[in-house]
């Protein structure tokens, strides 16, 4: 379904939006499209990249929309990112000094669930994407993924999280550092779209950020994880 063409009325589904917004923005050129025997058709993987870069500026409320349009098989939708991230997918301090050591270090806690099947294939795509745009926030927080799933390289989707307990530079806006990472590795678009806007949800949460920097301890990192998403609920 990903690599199938989307035509106006399932691409506002799939944003969660009233077809003649989307339309507006088509026109508008602010949203990847193109005219094929006078309709408008849109590819999966370059609307999702185009979103990547809007859901940074989201309110909640347009992230709610973007999230509950999703609806993935693989997520609980009461509590999508507890779904993908494990206890054991926790690893604070992350030692890591340089985005790559990041990067390396969140595949290796990634690796605890044996369901990375292709390490060196998926860092490659996340290096990638970081060269194209990086994945870092002003508020020090940054969600490395690849530009697209790669179900082949995975044998669930999962979410892997780290703090450094400095930040580095990670090539967020404003050179601002980063020191909170949430690895997302999803087979799917759909997941990997319902997951970001929670995530996005979460880390405007008031005190939320603040909470996990005051904690050194990886289980009460997780509880404090779990407990935003199930406030979100």
């Amino acid at each position: 379904m990903d690599h199938q063409l989307l035509n106006l009325d399932e691409l506002a589904l799939r944003l969660g939006r009233d077809r003649r917004e989307v339309e507006r923005l088509v026109q508008r050129g602010n949203l990847p499209g193109r005219k094929i025997n006078d309709q408008w058709q849109f590819h999966p993987a370059e609307v999702t990249q185009w979103l990547e870069q809007e859901i940074r500026g989201y309110s909640d409320a347009e992230l709610l929309q973007l999230e509950g349009a999703q609806r993935s098989t693989e997520l609980d939708p009461q509590l999508p990112v507890t779904s993908l991230l494990k206890p054991d997918l926790v690893q604070v301090p992350l030692e890591a000094r340089t985005k790559r050591s990041v990067l390396e270090s969140l595949l290796e806690v990634a690796g605890r669930t044996w369901q990375v099947w292709e390490p060196s294939s998926i860092l490659k795509a996340m290096l990638e994407r970081e060269a194209a745009c990086s994945t870092g926030f002003e508020n020090g927080v940054a969600i490395p993924h690849t530009r697209t799933p790669m179900p082949d390289a995975l044998g669930e989707s999962l979410i892997a999280f780290g703090r450094t307990f400095s930040g580095i530079p990670f090539g967020a806006p404003k050179r601002a550092l980063s020191d909170i990472y949430f690895l997302v590795l999803c087979r799917d678009s759909r997941t990997h779209l319902q997951v970001l806007a929670r995530l996005g949800r979460m880390i405007q949460l008031p005190g939320f950020l603040d909470e996990l920097r005051a904690t050194e301890d990886p289980r009460a990192t997780y509880d404090i994880i779990v407990a935003a998403d199930q406030k979100l609920s």
